[in-house]
C-alpha cells in the first residue's frame, strides 16, 4: 500500500516526529521538489515523485500537508500520516495561514492596500459576495469567486488585528462556537429532524441569546432591499407571524397585485414586491437567487432574439417593440 506523509505546513520547524518516524522507517519515498531546507531535515532522501498513479506499492509519498492532501485525494487507496481528516484539516490551515501571509505583505508594501481601513474595504465585499451569488445561480467560476470573498475575510480580520482586535483564528473560533451553539440537534440533544425543524431551532436559539434586542434583531438597515425584506420576513417568522401554507402565500400576492393594478404606485408596487418575497420563502426559494436567474434566463433570451434576427436579416435595435416581441418569444421556444 502507498502512504502519503505529511510534512507540516511546509517549514522545518513545522514537521511532525511521526512523519520523520515513518520516513525513517521506510524502503521507498519519494517527494515532490521540496525546499532545500526542509529536505536536509528529512532522514532518508526522497526520490522524484514523478506520476503519482505510477507507483509501485510500499512507497512513501512525503510532502507538505497541503499537497500531501491534494496526493491523498488522487490516491484514493493509500494510507495517510495523518489520518486523512486530520490532513484535511491541516491542509486547509496551512493554505488558509498563507492566504494571510499574502494579506499581510499586501498591507505592508502595497501603496494602495496599505491606505485600505475596513469602511473603504467593504464595498469591495459586498460586491464579491453578489459575485459568489452570480457563479451560483450560473454555475461557472465558484471556486474563484469564493476565493476573491474569503481574502475580503481575511483582510478585513488583518486590520482588526491590527486595531488590537481579534485575529482571523479567534474569528474562525468564534463561528465555530456560534454554529456548534445553534446546532443542538446535531452537538446536543434536540431533535430536528426537517429542514423546517433546524430552521425553528437556529432561530429559537438566536432569540434567546438577543432577548434584548426585540423581535427584528440583528436587521442592518444599509441592507439591498431584497435582502432587507427576506430577512425581516424571517425575523417575523421566527415568532409565529407568517404565511401557514403556499396558497396562503400566493393569495396575498395575488391581493396586493391587484391593489397595484387598482391603484399603480410606488407603494402598492412595494407591497407587490414585498408580497413575492413571502411567496418565495413559502415555496422554498431564496428571493435573490430566483431572481437573479430569471434575470439572467432574460438576458439569454433577449441576446438570442437579437441574434435570430440578426440571422434573418434584421437589426434588431431598429425592430418596432412589436417585432421585438415577435423574435424575444421565438428566442424563448
Amino acid at each position: 500500500m502507498i502512504t502519503v506523509v505529511g510534512l507540516g505546513a511546509g517549514d522545518p520547524e513545522s514537521v511532525p516526529a511521526r512523519a520523520l518516524a515513518v520516513i525513517a522507517g521506510a524502503a521507498h519515498v519519494v517527494a515532490p521538489e521540496l525546499p532545500a531546507a526542509l529536505r536536509e531535515l528529512l532522514p532518508v532522501d526522497p526520490a522524484p515523485l514523478g506520476d503519482p498513479a505510477a507507483l509501485p506499492d510500499g512507497t512513501v509519498v512525503a510532502a507538505p500537508d497541503a499537497e500531501a492532501h491534494r496526493l491523498a485525494r488522487a490516491l484514493p487507496d493509500a494510507a495517510t500520516v495523518p489520518d486523512r481528516a486530520t490532513l484535511r484539516d491541516r491542509a486547509i490551515g496551512a493554505e488558509v495561514a498563507a492566504l494571510t501571509r499574502v494579506g499581510l505583505r499586501l498591507r505592508r508594501d502595497c501603496p494602495w492596500d496599505r491606505v485600505q481601513t475596513a469602511a473603504t474595504i467593504v464595498p469591495h465585499t459586498i460586491e464579491e459576495a453578489f459575485e459568489v451569488a452570480d457563479a451560483v445561480a450560473t454555475g461557472h467560476g465558484l471556486v474563484d469567486e469564493l476565493g476573491d470573498l474569503l481574502f475580503q475575510a481575511v483582510f478585513l480580520a488583518q486590520l482588526l488585528e491590527e486595531e488590537g482586535g481579534a485575529d482571523l483564528g479567534a474569528v474562525a473560533r468564534g463561528q465555530a462556537d456560534k454554529l456548534i451553539s445553534r446546532h443542538p440537534h446535531v452537538y446536543g440533544d434536540a431533535v430536528a429532524a426537517t429542514a423546517a425543524g433546524v430552521v425553528d431551532v437556529w432561530e429559537r436559539r438566536k432569540r434567546e441569546e438577543r432577548a434584548d434586542q426585540g423581535i427584528f434583531h440583528d436587521l442592518p438597515s444599509g441592507l439591498p432591499a431584497l435582502a432587507y425584506a427576506t430577512k425581516a420576513q424571517k425575523r417575523a417568522a421566527s415568532v409565529g407571524f407568517d404565511f401557514p401554507d403556499v396558497p396562503a402565500a400566493l393569495d396575498k400576492l395575488d391581493e396586493e397585485t391587484a391593489e397595484l393594478r387598482a391603484e399603480p404606485g410606488a407603494r402598492e408596487l412595494g407591497d407587490v414586491l414585498f408580497a413575492a418575497v413571502g411567496a418565495a420563502r413559502a415555496v422554498g426559494a431564496d428571493p435573490e437567487l430566483a431572481l437573479r436567474a430569471s434575470a439572467q434566463r432574460f438576458r439569454e433570451r433577449v441576446e438570442a432574439a437579437a441574434r435570430l434576427a440578426a440571422e434573418a436579416g434584421h437589426d434588431f435595435e431598429s425592430l418596432p417593440p412589436e417585432r421585438q416581441v415577435h423574435w424575444y418569444e421565438e428566442a424563448r421556444r
